[in-house]
């Protein structure tokens, strides 16, 4: 049987080496924005690694977009510059990258995550942290004690739609391969898509066609403005796990209608509306908890899914693929765990690759393998 999990993928005019995904995780420590040698440390370990496609965390295509003070941005030009070592880094190693594209909406001008993940206090504030009127679909605090949003204007909408387009043009100019646009977890895109958030009473609001329709104009939007041989992403929260909110069947027509403007893979997560954590927290989670949103969708909406959420081994990743649950696999907190994940993964299902290994590591590990050193020859995982 073909192991699936080191099986390239072709999406477009790219080609994975194998369906390794690193998801964007925030790591709340850029500087005015700007990624610092933190972040090319921490991709580039992904690289390593040997994920065959590293995702950079949610980067805000506006300043006041930011999710906290310390979100990476491709608001500026110089951002440009402050990723180009990472997509280098991980062109280098043979693998690819995507940058997620973010507006954090009503969730915006928050705490870093290890300060509370909440309101800004003045604690926050006299540290040197700024703080602004977030964007949303109503004016309506994500939940007592936090700031009260703008309820966008259709100007508002066409200065977020025209950010985003910019910000997948400088994304290409920092060399990732791929975009991915981030309607999920109650921030700004997926708060106009869940009637928690989004009580309008006009066109983008009510019906579901309707609360669809602004992040569909941002898809659309960033599809023109991207090469036909550039692949579009979209994370979405295939549920809110909140009654009265986001529902599963609502992701289902929602995943048809990115099918039809051009999204080629749906990244499928789930939550965000509820405390505690920017997706599901208070849930009581178990491995691969999300993955039948991902099969649902694949089946349904006939477009190619990433599960995420607590897969761990690799013998899950590969059940996973091979019952057709999804076409890539996203390893998050285990890779943070375990950088070289991928390639231990690739060990333990007897498929090893050494030309994927950095040659300065494959040299001695190889060796060790064949037998020819002196260090014992216990398995690598």
């Amino acid at each position: 049987m073909t192991v699936k999990l080191f099986t390239p993928l072709t999406i477009r005019g790219v080609t994975l080496p194998n369906r390794v995904v690193i998801p964007p995780m925030d790591m709340y420590c850029a500087e005015d924005g700007h990624a610092t040698d933190f972040h090319r440390t921490h991709y580039g370990k992904f690289a390593f690694g040997g994920a065959g496609l590293v995702f950079v965390e949610a980067t805000a295509v506006t300043r006041t977009g930011r999710i906290t003070n310390g979100c990476t941005g491709i608001y500026y030009d110089s951002h440009v510059d402050s990723f180009r070592p990472i997509t280098q880094q991980i062109r280098d190693m043979g693998f690819k990258s995507c940058l997620q594209l973010a507006h954090g909406g009503r969730k915006a001008a928050t705490q870093r995550a290890w300060q509370g993940n909440g309101p800004l206090t003045q604690e926050n504030l006299d540290a040197g942290d700024e703080t602004w009127t977030p964007l949303g679909p109503s004016a309506i605090a994500f939940t007592d004690g936090w700031l009260e949003p703008k309820e966008m204007t259709r100007a508002d909408m066409e200065e977020v739609i025209e950010a985003f387009v910019v910000g997948a043009h400088r994304a290409l100019a920092a060399g990732f391969d791929m975009v991915e646009i981030h309607m999920a977890h109650g921030y700004l895109l997926q708060s106009f898509l869940t009637p928690l958030a989004n009580q309008r009473t006009d066109d983008y609001g009510g019906s579901l066609a309707n609360r669809m329709r602004f992040p569909l104009e941002v898809a659309v939007a960033v599809r023109d403005a991207l090469p036909d041989e550039v692949p579009l992403f979209t994370r979405i929260s295939a549920t809110d796990w909140i009654d009265g909110g986001w529902e599963p069947e609502d992701s289902v027509e929602l995943a048809k209608l990115l099918k039809q403007v051009g999204v080629d893979v749906v990244d499928c997560s789930s939550g965000g509306n509820m405390l505690h954590g920017a997706t599901n927290s208070n849930l009581t989670r178990g491995p691969a908890y999300q993955a039948h949103f991902a099969k649902l969708l694949r089946e349904e909406a006939g477009i190619m899914t990433q599960a995420v959420g607590l897969i761990r081994t690799p013998e899950l990743a590969e059940q996973l693929l091979q019952d057709g649950q999804a076409d890539l696999i996203a390893i998050g907190r285990q890779a943070l765990f375990n950088p070289y994940w991928a390639h231990h993964a690739a060990e333990k299902l007897g498929v090893t690759d050494w030309d994927t290994w950095p040659p300065q590591y494959a040299w001695w590990l190889s060796k060790w393998k064949r037998g020819l050193g002196s260090m014992d020859e216990e398995p690598l995982v």
